[in-house]
């Protein structure tokens, strides 16, 4: 399901976007402020995005802890505040270039879980360094170049800063540094994969709990294998000492006793 959101969210922002001079011209989302008309596309585009996140918090207890969960919560709670923060202060064109950028890397990520759930390795493999290569573009040249360069000079050109000014700001800082840390993650698996052919299970960031108790049962099964193998070598070799023939070369009657072959 969150496939089909990121997938109708990517195509309605860029449907939304693709005639506006703001996506080609980013100087433009400051012309006018902040005496920008609101029209209704914009309006339900953002509608869509902040209701989802919202469902995000409120699935928050229910969902499975992954490896980031964290990284999660600050991430939904500054992308539900500047979504909010940039609607009020009529930061509405730079915010639609928010929305967009973060939605055309996640559009390749739900369907990497999707076939990766589906033991599909190779086209897994594939779709991750898929999106492996439009996160680190979008996140890491894109987003600061697009939003936090215009949001910190361009926007100086045409008023000087105030609260709202600093708060949006202080608010894509936090986004970008956790573009960083999940590219960190990223790049380690990709390193990982260039090296030893297939990527690290642990480092990805939808690592889910469930995953590990698999591990953990396959680990206690493992044990109890080995016990068995030891206690059987153990007895064989005890009653070898003690004499008799191992347990091998004798057959167990109905009524207990053993008969010797």
């Amino acid at each position: 399901w969150r496939f089909t959101f990121y997938f109708i969210s990517f195509f309605t922002g860029l449907a939304v976007l693709y005639d506006k001079p703001w996506l080609w011209d980013h100087r433009e989302c400051w012309t006018g402020y902040p005496q920008q008309p609101l029209l209704p596309s914009l309006f339900w585009y953002y509608l869509l995005e902040l209701s989802f996140y919202w469902s995000l918090v409120f699935t928050l207890p229910f969902d499975v802890k992954r490896k980031d969960f964290k990284e999660q919560i600050v991430h939904h709670a500054a992308t539900i505040f500047l979504i909010s923060f940039s609607y009020c202060a009529n930061y509405i064109r730079i915010g639609t270039l928010v929305m967009v950028i973060h939605d055309a890397s996640d559009c390749f990520l739900e369907p990497t879980k999707i076939f990766n759930y589906m033991k599909w390795k190779k086209t897994c493999d594939s779709l991750f360094m898929i999106f492996a290569a439009v996160f680190l573009i979008s996140r890491l040249v894109i987003f600061p170049y697009t939003v936090l360069y215009n949001t910190y000079y361009y926007s100086m050109e045409i008023f000087q800063p105030f609260f709202g000014y600093y708060f949006v700001n202080a608010l894509l800082i936090i986004l970008q540094l956790l573009h960083v840390f999940w590219s960190c993650l990223i790049i380690h698996m990709v390193y990982k994969f260039i090296l030893q052919g297939t990527m690290e299970k642990d480092m990805r960031s939808d690592t889910e709990e469930s995953d590990k108790d698999e591990e953990r049962e396959k680990t206690k099964e493992k044990e109890k294998n080995g016990m068995a193998y030891f206690s059987n070598v153990t007895s064989n070799s005890y009653i070898q000492r003690n004499g008799s023939e191992p347990l091998n070369n004798r057959t167990h009657l109905t009524n207990g006793h053993v008969k010797e072959r």
